[in-house]
């Protein structure tokens, strides 16, 4: 002060996101102009919810004014989700959450020309998450993707999303990824790179078969 730059628009957006603690999987995000209120954070999170198909047993976040309040945590009651804080001044209290910004900050956000348009910055959001779920591997998942671990606790009746491989040599490191090769020993493959929506920083890596 006085010549710091205001934390709102047009100098930043802010930015709030929902993560599966077991997946790593990203279930909802949203962008705001400036501080989301707690009433606007409940929006989103009902939102979430919503599209996940069922609330959370727990709620783990900081405690920033949105969530360190009464109405909060009478939003929890009623949803019957047990808030859990982090320590405040802790680094590694909501570890989760806190690698998933990290990593949309050096995989998407400081390798874009950031949009002043409300749709635009939520498209390019849209994009990173698409990516970030589907076709970015994970070390903390064994090389899965975010995706496949959170299909993989979807009810045993349901349709599987990625082809399993009950035969595989569970002793074989090429049980993860649990990536599907279709073929028979010795067939040539090929890496074809490519980019999701031609943006440079969302590349997609396939394997195929050569012909």
């Amino acid at each position: 002060m006085p010549f710091a730059v205001p934390q709102s628009w047009p100098f930043c957006w802010w930015v709030a996101v929902a993560v599966d603690h077991f997946s790593r999987a990203l279930v909802g995000f949203s962008v705001f102009f400036n501080r989301p209120t707690s009433a606007e954070v409940q929006r989103f999170l009902n939102k979430a919810v919503r599209e996940a198909g069922r609330p959370p047993k727990y709620v783990i976040c900081d405690k920033g004014r949105q969530f360190w309040c009464q109405s909060f945590k009478q939003w929890c009651r009623r949803k019957s989700i047990r808030p859990r804080f982090g320590a405040v001044g802790k680094f590694g209290s909501i570890a989760i959450v806190e690698r998933f910004m990290r990593s949309m900050k050096n995989e998407c956000t400081r390798r874009i020309l950031i949009p002043l348009q409300l749709d635009a910055m939520r498209r390019e959001l849209a994009l990173y998450v698409h990516w970030y779920n589907e076709h970015r591997p994970s070390m903390a998942l064994a090389g899965r993707t975010p995706r496949e671990v959170y299909d993989s606790l979807r009810p045993a009746n349901a349709k599987p999303r990625f082809e399993p491989r009950p035969r595989w040599p569970k002793r074989s490191p090429c049980a993860a990824p649990q990536t599907a090769v279709k073929g028979t020993r010795g067939t040539k493959l090929r890496l074809v790179v490519g980019y999701l929506e031609d943006r440079k920083h969302l590349p997609v890596v396939e394997l195929r078969r050569a012909a």
